[in-house]
């Protein structure tokens, strides 16, 4: 049965393995609702791995995934989201050729009398965007005539066709403009506004500390470190991804 207080999200012990490299090694990982968790890390540091464990793309060899309180394994992509739990990947994955709506519930369309309901779908397609701040005032544009951070929006709404209680991002102010990066922060403010919790992946350590409430870092697959992410000082961050400081958790297992 779920609790109420638990967390939304708790990794405990989670190894992921291809073949003879230990991509994630007894990691773990706590989210809140209504929290942003910024997971930071050198490339191959795990963080896209465990993000795909998270999003169902993967399984653990090892360890245990709890979503309020309760086990829960996340076979498939499918299985995550009626669990709650949306990913966006750097890849977006929108379709170039449809508009706007379409793309927010592509493989999820409502469904009336055995025809689409286009019309119901435009209407919550409003209602999402709207909870993310807007910045998008044609339902029918073509997604090809979008700026980068306008389909980061649209991709970012689609999280929310399933009233997900975990949204993971992947990197999504890669690439972007400085004005595009500060749409894609307020997207994210604005879904822990709606209660979500939030994983940010991001090698920005000042969008980072612009949004999140609190920094997780993977180093070789392990966590090394774990700071409040408006109090803590650059330095430190920069240190456990580099590996000139080396984090162990306090004794009895919290984190220091």
């Amino acid at each position: 049965m779920a609790r109420d207080d638990a967390p939304v999200l708790e990794l405990t012990g989670v190894t992921k393995r291809f073949r003879a490299v230990e991509a994630l090694v007894d990691a773990d990982l706590v989210v809140h609702r209504r929290e942003v968790v910024a997971l930071v890390g050198d490339n191959a540091a795990g963080k896209s791995t465990l993000a795909r464990i998270v999003s169902g793309v993967y399984v653990p060899d090892e360890g245990t995934i709890r979503l309020d309180g309760v086990v829960t394994e996340l076979a498939s992509p499918s299985s995550a989201f009626r669990h709650g739990v949306a990913a966006v990947f750097q890849e977006l994955a929108l379709a170039e050729n449809l508009d706007v709506a379409a793309n927010i519930f592509l493989g999820h369309e409502v469904i009336r009398g055995g025809l689409m309901d286009n019309d119901r779908m435009d209407h919550l397609a409003r209602i999402y965007l709207d909870q993310l701040g807007g910045g998008i005032p044609l339902l029918h544009a073509p997604v090809s005539e979008l700026s980068a951070g306008q389909r980061q929006c649209v991709a970012i709404a689609r999280t929310l066709v399933g009233s997900p209680r975990l949204v993971v991002l992947d990197e999504p102010t890669a690439s972007l403009s400085i004005a595009q990066t500060a749409q894609v922060l307020s997207y994210i403010e604005h879904l822990r506004e709606l209660g979500v919790g939030v994983i940010l992946i991001s090698h920005s350590i000042s969008d980072v500390r612009a949004v999140a409430d609190r920094i997780e870092v993977l180093r070789h697959g392990r966590n090394n470190g774990t700071f409040d992410a408006r109090t803590t000082r650059y330095e430190d961050v920069i240190a456990a991804i580099t590996g000139a400081s080396q984090w162990r958790p306090a004794q009895g297992g919290s984190r220091a």
